[in-house]
């Protein structure tokens, strides 16, 4: 799955990056790196101390698991090496076992934003699995990622590069505002992600395809490329399935320091209405192909439109920087319209629901969905 964004950077000056960041890496330091989905904030997945210090910098909870991120296959011609037999090799150091649905996923996805979560190998440690028994592992399909992770030559855990709970970073600028007080992080920047929101997550640990958390790759895309069928939610027939806890499943999450609000089709101005005496600033998010509302319509309150996208992937790549922005200049509430039905856009929608829940001042609001 090509999602490489339009950005290019000279194979020496790369190099040296990815060397800074590799000696870094093994000195057990963090270091940000970006993928197509969002940037991430990557240590050793080996070094427990260096895993530590993801949780430590973030302020995410210690029972909150991380994905391991791994190489491509580098296949020689001639080596009578199957890509196939590739991944096995580079997965099975980090797993107990191995589903065949899992392979087939891989061949069809891997590299590209999608995470499995399979049982952990015995040497996999705690503090990336959240003391789980479970390891969520992908490959990340961009080019800086990739070079570096070759590299490296191991494992990678990497959360998005952001304080826990807040919006994910989609630029390398994104990350430098967020840990300004750590002036030597090390970023790497491969410009803007081109998917913009994480990965998709599909449980394979209980012998049942689960989906854990919607994104660009839909559970109908991988029936139709792969056969799996995919379970989301309330689907699930066995209530003694155990639902492993997984990146992005907290109720509040992804969530601007600006109160965010979602409305129906045709109902801005009744969702702007409910905020009459506290919300002056307003920043109304409208669909690209809707007309302009009268300023007249908002009374007294200064209302800034700003347009989006109706095509799900373009609105995806797009949603988190917007977030950013509309923090940057102080506004008092931003009103965003409710996502469009279908699996293409539940990615989307799982994203602006969790936001809207945590967003405003801070609060002790990450409740586990």
């Amino acid at each position: 799955m090509n999602t490489e964004p339009q950005f290019a950077i000279a194979a020496a000056e790369l190099q040296q990056a990815v060397e800074q960041a590799v000696q870094r890496l093994q000195q057990g330091g963090l270091v940000a790196i970006p993928t197509e989905t969002v940037y991430g904030l990557a240590a050793d997945a080996s070094n427990e101390r260096a895993v530590r210090s993801i949780f430590s910098a973030k302020g995410r909870p210690a029972d909150h698991p991380l994905i391991v991120h791994l190489a491509a296959p580098a296949i020689v011609e001639g080596s009578g090496i199957t890509r196939s037999d590739a991944w096995f090799t580079l997965i099975t150091p980090w797993v107990r076992d191995l589903p065949e649905e899992a392979m087939r996923l891989v061949e069809a996805f891997w590299p590209g934003p999608l995470t499995l979560v399979l049982k952990k190998d015995k040497h996999v440690l705690s503090a990336v699995t959240g003391g789980q028994d479970t390891i969520a592992l992908r490959s990340p399909d961009h080019s800086v990622a990739q070079a570096l992770l070759q590299a490296f030559g191991g494992g990678l855990a990497a959360p998005s590069a952001n304080r826990f709970g807040k919006v994910s970073p989609t630029r390398a600028a994104d990350v430098s505002a967020e840990f300004s007080d750590q002036a030597d992080l090390l970023i790497l920047d491969g410009g803007d992600c081109a998917i913009g929101i994480e990965s998709t997550i599909v449980d394979l640990s209980s012998g049942t395809p689960i989906l854990l958390r919607p994104g660009a790759i839909t559970p109908e895309q991988i029936a139709q490329q792969t056969g799996v069928h995919v379970l989301q939610a309330g689907e699930r027939a066995d209530s003694k399935i155990r639902i492993p806890r997984v990146s992005g499943s907290l109720k509040a999450h992804y969530a601007p320091n600006t109160p965010l609000r979602l409305y129906a089709a045709g109902a801005a101005l009744d969702c702007i209405a409910q905020y009459p005496d506290t919300k002056s600033h307003i920043a109304l998010i409208v669909w690209e192909s809707e007309q302009m509302m009268d300023p007249q319509a908002f009374g007294s309150s200064h209302v800034q439109q700003v347009t989006m996208p109706e095509q799900s992937d373009l609105f995806a790549s797009r949603l988190y920087r917007l977030l950013r922005d509309l923090d940057d200049h102080s506004w008092d509430l931003i009103v965003m319209p409710e996502p469009p039905i279908g699996q293409e856009w539940d990615g989307i929608r799982d994203r602006l629901q969790r936001a809207c829940f945590g967003s405003g001042p801070p609060v002790n609001s990450h409740v586990s969905s």
